[in-house]
């Protein structure tokens, strides 16, 4: 029976951990950024619409199947959201 009340104790810690500690970014989609804050200030984005260069703190971002993509408007952002597959399956500089 010691080893059941451990077991259960161990699964608890774990729940917690994952719900409300360093687990909780992974579980919500945020396991890939940087937690550098300010070393990637100068990192640049690809809008996926119309292929515009957006920086990391500006325009719109968007999570989609794990990846973070960034829009240098809510216009773009609307596009996106109406058809994501349909930009992210064209090829840069091409118009779908």
């Amino acid at each position: 029976m010691e080893g059941l009340g451990s077991f259960l104790l161990l699964a608890v810690l774990f729940f917690l951990m994952m719900r409300y500690g360093c687990g909780a970014h992974m579980m919500h989609g945020h396991g890939g950024h940087d937690h550098s804050h300010g070393d990637n200030k100068d990192t640049k984005h690809i809008d996926p619409v119309c292929d515009m260069e957006v920086e990391t703190e500006q325009g719109y971002g968007k999570m989609y199947q794990g990846a973070l993509y960034r829009f240098c408007s809510k216009n773009c952002l609307d596009k996106f959201d109406a058809d994501p597959e349909r930009y992210l399956n064209k090829e840069q500089g091409e118009t779908p």
